[in-house]
């Protein structure tokens, strides 16, 4: 892709709107804790503590939209202590100007290093960038600068008060992330009706797994609906896919087909029901039609052999999740933690070694995340020197503008650069028109502030240009507040904005960190984690008694968490203006179809898994024996740009096959996934074409 076809795409990408689901109520709250904090700052007489403070609430709101499965309370507070640490250090440097950017982009670096936890913890970073280049601008001594960070810490206290005193939806997004999942189920099982080999995307249940990770304290309090059907839509998939497969299921034709696919159906309609009942919180509504499609007919059942035995699993599966669905919906405060297992999530200061080591991972040059971090950290020193030395005062701006658009991709730069300037230009326009036309006084300044941020809470999703608008008419009547001039607001908020975009833009073309150039290695994670998925299965055939469903499971989730990765890193790698080095797009499609081959019938396999007292297979010994290190090879062959061989997994098949006469659920599995693997190195080896 050309720089201009990049620019373009990215430009429509940023000043699109989105159709999102609006929270009217969720927003009322976040700009009540605002009013709250202006107001009473107003009430004591000082408009310049209003404004510090203003900043701080609002800021503590934003954090509580973003898509986090800690409690909103103590995103809030996490981002007040921020903000307030912040903005006292700023102060104690902001009448040295060197010694300023010094501390300015030290603290640059490390927000920027922040997005090596996670995306919520990077945008809390940036924002700890932002108010210390706000407020320090505002004039005070060292003691009002503990009161001002005083008062940015109680913004965010008060944001947290409101949480909990007027909770919205208690556990919904919990019930929104678990009812995805099993409506996402529900949705695999109708494609399976059509193609027996549809693709499914783990995502929503990685959702819901990672919305199911509790306190101990949160889970005495969470409602009993939401404890056990994540498990059972884990195990729905399986069994969904080995009925529908036409090599370990149901034949492609025939009374067992039409049998199958009727099973799928009452399936998808039952998970549809159960989903509903989740995020909704009522009971289970099954239409009589799924109920009859589910129960074995009178001249018995159609199905034979493997498909026979995933039938009955699914049957139970779905029954269990029904039932579970049905429990009271009220806290579940009488049962133990000992009799049922719970996600724990670790406590803040148990995150700290956590942390530490996310971020000591990415102190290599190869990294995005620390190019990121140098890249933002030089252009808010560079734009906080242009600002100041410019004639138009206020020149905080432009690193400001820098701060908040600057990403760790090029694609989420470029978007949010045009579309900030873009709906800046739209919002001061109208905010400094409304000063401009009719004078409003502090307090109607304050009011007209608290409308902007319930609507920029409002529109939170919709898109940036249009959040950018909302809070660029909230900088302009909060600066009204203290005084400032509407002509001059105006004039520095577009000039300094677009001044900070081009500084932006300008950084990442200058020192880029292209996804491009990492699609082999993304591939090849992909690879390895697949790799020891099939193996951790094949030894369970191996020795069933010494069987460690553990160690499945967590390969399971490796496999996963890197099918997402290389999923996003493909996205992001198609919106930037370099060519692919070394994979082109057949060959990255072929690969990716191939990958996603090998794990599924990888997961056909895990539907049929043997019990303890099962006799051993030497032939899935021997053939996992192989598999572990012809993966390992094949990926550093893919690291590397050479061929991959599949000889030894070959050969152990054949000696597998001819063992046991081509019987078995997990011969013919493995049978695919030599089929997969060779479909792999057609898409990838240089050999032959």
């Amino acid at each position: 892709m050309t720089w201009t076809s990049a620019l373009k795409q990215t430009a429509r990408s940023g000043l699109s709107v989105e159709r999102a689901k609006l929270t009217p109520l969720i927003a009322v709250r976040g700009a009540a804790g605002v009013a709250l904090v202006v107001g009473g700052c107003l009430w004591l007489g000082s408009p310049v503590l209003a404004v510090s403070a203003a900043f701080g609430a609002f800021s503590a709101a934003i954090a509580t939209f973003q898509r986090s499965w800690r409690p909103r309370p103590l995103l809030a507070l996490a981002v007040a202590g921020g903000l307030s640490v912040s903005t006292f250090l700023g102060y104690l440097a902001a009448s040295h100007t060197v010694l300023f950017v010094l501390l300015l982009g030290a603290w640059t670096l490390l927000a920027g290093l922040c997005w090596a936890v996670g995306p919520v913890s990077g945008l809390i970073g940036t924002q700890t960038v932002a108010v210390m280049l706000v407020t320090v601008t505002l004039p005070t001594s060292v003691l009002g600068a503990l009161e001002h960070a005083a008062l940015i810490a109680a913004g965010g206290c008060v944001q947290a008060a409101l949480i909990l005193l007027f909770p919205i939806r208690r556990w919904g997004r919990q019930r929104d992330a678990l009812a995805d999942a099993l409506a996402a189920e529900a949705d695999y099982a109708r494609r399976l009706r059509h193609d027996p080999v549809a693709p499914f995307d783990p995502q929503p249940l990685m959702d819901a797994r990672l919305a199911s990770r509790v306190t101990p304290r949160q889970a005495r309090r969470r409602p009993a609906q939401l404890h056990g059907p994540r498990t059972l839509a884990e195990q729905v998939r399986p069994a969904l896919a080995s009925l529908a497969d036409p090599v370990v299921g149901a034949p492609l034709e025939g009374p067992e087909r039409d049998r199958a696919r009727e099973l799928l159906g009452a399936a998808a309609t039952v998970l549809d029901a159960v989903a509903a009942a989740i995020r909704h919180a009522r009971p289970v509504r099954l239409p009589a039609d799924a109920l009859q499609a589910l129960e074995v007919p009178e001249s018995g059942d159609m199905l034979t052999g493997p498909a026979r035995r995933s039938a009955a699993r699914l049957l139970s599966l779905l029954a269990d999740a029904v039932e579970a669905a049905e429990e009271p919906v009220e806290p579940a405060g009488s049962v133990s933690d000992g009799d049922r297992p719970h996600l724990l999530r670790p406590a803040v200061h148990r995150q700290v070694p956590v942390v530490l080591r996310a971020v000591r991972r990415e102190l290599r040059w190869s990294s995005f995340v620390l190019r990121h971090a140098l890249r933002v950290a030089a252009v808010a020193a560079a734009g906080y020197l242009i600002g100041t030395a410019l004639p138009f005062g206020h020149g905080y701006w432009a690193p400001l503008a820098s701060v908040m658009i600057m990403r760790p991709d090029f694609a989420q730069t470029y978007q949010r650069g045009i579309a900030r300037f873009i709906g800046t230009l739209f919002g001061v326009a109208v905010g400094g028109g409304v000063i401009a036309l009719f004078h409003p006084g502090q307090y109607v300044d304050a009011g007209l502030a608290i409308v902007c941020a319930f609507l920029m809470y409002l529109l939170l999703r919709t898109g940036v240009a249009v959040t950018s608008a909302c809070v660029a008419a909230y900088v302009v009547f909060l600066l009204g507040i203290a005084g400032a001039g509407w002509e001059q607001t105006v004039q520095e908020r577009v000039v300094l904005t677009l001044l900070g975009g081009l500084l932006a833009t300008l950084s990442y073309a200058l020192f880029p960190a292209w996804e491009t150039s990492r699609l082999r290695e993304r591939l090849a994670e992909w690879l390895e984690a697949g790799g020891r998925y099939a193996v951790a299965v094949l030894e369970i055939y191996a020795r069933p008694a010494e069987r460690r469903p553990r160690r499945v499971r967590e390969a399971l989730l490796d496999l996963r968490a890197a099918r997402v990765a290389w999923v996003k890193s493909g996205e992001r790698a198609g919106q930037e203006p370099v060519r692919h080095r070394g994979l082109s797009q057949g060959a990255t499609q072929a690969a990716e179809t191939a990958l996603n081959a090998m794990g599924r019938v990888t997961m056909l396999m895990e539907a049929h898994l043997p019990g303890p007292d099962a006799e051993p297979s030497p032939g899935a010994d021997a053939f996992a024996a192989e598999l572990g290190p012809a993966v390992a090879h094949a990926a550093r062959a893919v690291r590397e740009g050479g061929d991959l061989d599949w000889s030894g997994p070959h050969r152990w098949l054949a000696v597998w096959d001819a063992e046991t006469e081509g019987q078995g659920v997990a011969l013919r599995a493995a049978g695919l996934l030599v089929d997969a693997l060779d479909d792999l190195a057609q898409a990838l080896n240089r050999t032959g074409r």
